[in-house]
């Protein structure tokens, strides 16, 4: 495949995405992180592979700084202590890696923001689960159709089938979705 055509396939996910009708949950997906972020309630993250990674990411922009020089928000990325991952997937199961995390670390008012391209994880809905009994708002970020992670509170669900498009897509709306909140934080805290 010749870079051009690579480029040009991933602008046209772009452009689908654009008339995809994101802006009403993405819009949700900010008013939850403020209403936690500015109450100083935690907003955990996780994923599975690349989608780990994305939450790392979203985490440090979100502890360090997006574009702003300010306070650091309350965000954590599970699965990031190799020892508490490895400790509990080994002596109970891989499946409930994260809810087991959720209930230790969640609490009522945060929120869980889950990252799966397919939304069919076991781990990712046994968090979300997890999450709503805490009372937690929910949030996935996924794939076309949202998988079984449809029963998170808010979905943004990208309208692409392949992985690496779908983590593309979610790379640029979680950076706008980074922008907004770090915005609206600022504007409240003046």
């Amino acid at each position: 495949m010749v870079v051009s055509k690579y480029l040009v396939d991933g602008a046209r996910l772009l452009e689908d995405s654009a008339t995809a009708k994101l802006d009403e949950p993405l819009e949700k997906v900010v008013e939850a992180l403020v209403v936690a972020l500015g109450s100083r309630r935690s907003v955990l993250l996780c994923g599975n592979g690349g989608s780990a990674s994305d939450a790392m990411h979203i985490a440090g922009e979100l502890v360090g700084r997006f574009l702003v020089n300010r306070p650091a928000y309350k965000v954590l990325a599970l699965g990031t202590d190799p020892a508490v991952t490895t400790a509990w997937s080994n002596d109970f199961e891989f499946e409930t890696v994260f809810s087991r995390q959720v209930e230790g670390l969640g609490e009522a008012g945060g929120v869980l923001w889950v990252l799966s391209t397919s939304g069919n994880s076991e781990n990712i809905i046994r968090a979300i689960t997890a999450a709503k009994a805490q009372k937690m708002t929910t949030i996935a970020f996924t794939g076309r159709g949202g998988g079984r992670a449809v029963i998170a509170d808010i979905v943004v669900s990208v309208p692409s089938d392949a992985t690496p498009r779908i983590q593309e897509v979610h790379t640029f709306l979680y950076h706008y979705v980074c922008g907004e909140v770090e915005k609206r934080l600022i504007q409240k805290s003046t």
